[in-house]
């Protein structure tokens, strides 16, 4: 029978996180960190593949999904409070050790977190268009970048066009083959553009935009720790994202050739949304051999 997906929340670094839960505190866990402009959602169809094997969770960041900021907390809405919430968040439950499978947004927060918190001991990685070098950055980058050279009205504006159900759509279909449109569950982008559509989170999405440029300046450390950590690295990707190109992906074996399995799939940005099951037997198998 398959483990339940328990919702929950935990009060942490004054925020109350929402999380997703499944799978035995007695096994591996796996925690997974999402992108814009998703949640934890995005994973509800993977979670039920890992838990059987592992424990599995999986927060929705600041800003994001059902994770509530009061106003009088003046968080600040940055890839460096991002990890350090979610370094918080698994210390409160009481993890030391995890594979992290990080997209998007979420492998900033994965990396710096690695960075940051070397308590913390990071058994694996599994980046699904989770980008870490340079030339992993795809045509899409263009008007943010203008926005880390200017931070201007005139270039925050030209970003808004994301911020709409349209934008938001996009992230989902584009590069996706035409007869695997049918496996987009269109409560997924809904979901997302509702929660974008909440007073004042615009502005703190374009922030993050803002923000994004942080991580580039630490993608050298990034790489650092990947080549001398010698962490196990499976980077399965979406090979049509042009949000984050199979560059990227390929990328990782120059800092850990031993340790890396790269893995190209027909697939766009959210790869979960039409490859789940393979995906998931791609992890299974690859954490089996790494980490058991």
């Amino acid at each position: 029978m398959p483990s339940s997906i328990l919702n929950k929340y935990t009060q942490v670094d004054g925020i109350n996180v929402f999380y997703r839960e499944a799978g035995s505190r007695n096994n591996a866990t796996i925690l997974l960190l999402h992108g814009y402009p998703s949640s934890s959602h995005q994973y509800r169809n993977l979670i039920p593949i890992l838990a059987d094997r592992y424990h599995v969770l999986a927060p929705d960041l600041p800003g994001f999904g059902f994770t509530e900021v009061p106003s009088d907390r003046q968080y600040q809405y940055t890839f460096e409070n991002f990890a350090k919430t979610i370094g918080d968040f698994v210390t409160a439950l009481n993890v030391k050790s995890f594979a992290v499978y990080v997209f998007d947004y979420g492998a900033p927060t994965g990396f710096r977190l690695a960075l940051t918190r070397p308590d913390l001991k990071i058994t694996a990685i599994i980046s699904q268009n989770g980008n870490a070098y340079v030339e992993g950055l795809g045509d899409f980058w263009a008007p943010i970048q203008r926005l880390w050279k200017d931070n201007s009205k005139q270039n925050r504006e030209a970003l808004l066009p994301a911020l709409t159900l349209e934008g938001t759509k996009s992230q989902y279909f584009d590069g996706v083959p035409k007869d695997l449109l049918e496996r987009i569950q269109p409560e997924s982008y809904h979901l997302d553009q509702a929660l974008l559509e909440r007073p004042g989170n615009k502005d703190i999405q374009l922030g993050i935009f803002y923000d994004y440029r942080t991580n580039v300046d630490l993608y050298p450390q990034f790489q650092a720790y990947i080549k001398d950590n010698n962490v196990p690295v499976l980077a399965i990707w979406g090979k049509n994202d042009g949000i984050f190109i199979p560059a990227g992906a390929e990328a990782f074996k120059r800092d850990n050739p031993s340790n890396t399995v790269v893995k190209l799939l027909d697939a766009g940005h959210f790869a979960l949304e039409t490859h789940v099951e393979e995906i998931g037997i791609d992890i299974i198998s690859f954490l089996g051999s790494h980490i058991a």
